[in-house]
């Protein structure tokens, strides 16, 4: 039965997996549940999911503090965790709880205070402090992220392993502290390709192509081996830097010297790295003659150079292309309404805007984030639920007089 579920699994055949779970009238080992947990995860398929939790309570198998870690998991990533469930499931003097709820939350703020409860009852251990980093980086919030790893290096005397490593040399980035990163980087004792491409990808953050190079130059030449996401950092790097030479140097020796095979995002890279140097003809010969095409990120990529460049008519035929894949993809027809407007073609403005009417479709409002005296505030556009909101209008409004004045 086991090798049965876990061949199913492996094989994309999760329903089935599930299905063949329910005529089992005994507990399988927790390994196997916690696969089943996993692949619901990964497919965000609570009804599945939650079948594996039935046939758990039905079978009147006992989980240990790790199968119950992952149904906790399981719960809060589909944002489902029932109070009932969190009481059954949450031991508040287990490590493997605690760090289970922290991982798997999805609002930076929730993990904060998790973590300040959780150390009334728990010592927290280095994946503990690997999530709390996540949550500062997710908020760009640096004197949490410093307090955090403060707190690390006096329960630990040095950041230890390459999980917690990565976390802080990817917060430092994601708070503008490049040189926190990279002394951070330069101390550790132990690296792998994680390690090494999260300071490829943040200095590519911050628009530092050359020095994006240079570090891949020096991970190759330490004896690592890039992957799929080191060179999806390196071509994004590029294209932001406008160094198209490299950035395709680079993609080529993926599949010449690296045996990698690109992927979409590979292609989308490629595509938005020529757009941006003005070179759109150029990336739409190579959609056209690579295994890309069916790609739809690599359309939307066209299309936002196009909106770049004011080209109308290719960002016509890219917008077509895509909405063929993805015809619920409203931000793409802001983009190509706003490629529309840049040219004065307020008649094509007015096109796009009704069809996304017809469509029933509306744009998720964006949002930022601001840390004041440790304390980070989110505001979506036109928000007004902070409680000093007021205050904060009335200040926007006295900038932009100033401005225009």
């Amino acid at each position: 039965m086991k090798e049965s579920l876990r061949s199913l699994c492996f094989s994309g055949r999760l329903s089935e997996a599930v299905g063949l779970l329910s005529t089992e009238k005994s507990p399988v080992h927790p390994s196997t549940y916690c696969l089943l947990l996993q692949e619901s995860i990964h497919r965000k398929s609570f009804r599945l999911g939650s079948r594996v939790h039935s046939h758990i309570v039905a079978t009147g198998h006992s989980p240990s503090p790790f199968l119950r870690a992952k149904l906790l998991i399981f719960y809060s990533k589909l944002n489902r965790l029932p109070p009932a469930a969190a009481h059954h499931l949450f031991d508040e003097t287990s490590l493997v709880s605690w760090n289970a709820l922290l991982s798997s939350s999805h609002d930076p703020h929730h993990a904060l205070r998790l973590f300040r409860s959780m150390r009334a009852h728990v010592r927290p251990d280095r994946y503990t402090f690997s999530s709390l980093l996540r949550a500062c980086a997710r908020l760009a919030a640096l004197e949490h992220g410093r307090h955090a790893h403060a707190l690390l290096l006096k329960a630990y005397s040095e950041s230890g392993n390459v999980v917690v490593t990565t976390a802080l040399v990817d917060m430092y980035f994601k708070c503008s502290s490049i040189p926190d990163a990279v002394r951070v980087f330069g101390s550790c004792s132990e690296r792998n390709v994680v390690t090494w491409t999260a300071l490829i990808s943040g200095y590519g953050q911050h628009g530092c192509a050359l020095e994006v190079l240079d570090v891949f130059r020096r991970m190759v030449w330490s004896g690592f081996r890039p992957n799929s996401v080191t060179f999806l950092a390196v071509l994004s790097a590029c294209s932001h830097g406008g160094l198209v030479d490299a950035g395709l140097k680079s993609f080529r020796s993926m599949r010449n010297v690296y045996r990698i095979e690109p992927k979409g995002e590979h292609y989308a890279a490629v595509v938005d790295m020529l757009g941006r140097a003005g070179r759109l003809q150029e990336a739409r010969e190579f959609i056209r003659g690579s295994p890309c095409e069916k790609h739809p990120v690599v359309w939307g990529a066209l299309l936002g150079a196009c909106r770049i460049h004011r080209d109308g008519e290719m960002g016509r035929l890219a917008a077509e292309r895509l909405f063929e894949m993805r015809p619920g993809n409203v931000g793409k027809y802001v983009v190509l309404s706003n490629t529309y407007a840049s040219l004065g073609m307020w008649e094509k403005v007015a096109d796009v805007r009704e069809t996304v009417g017809a469509l029933g479709m509306s744009k998720e409002p964006a949002w930022s984030s601001v840390a004041v005296r440790g304390e980070a505030h989110t505001f979506l556009v036109g928000d007004k639920s902070h409680g000093e909101s007021g205050m904060i209008y009335e200040t926007v409004r006295a900038l932009e007089q100033t401005i225009l004045c």
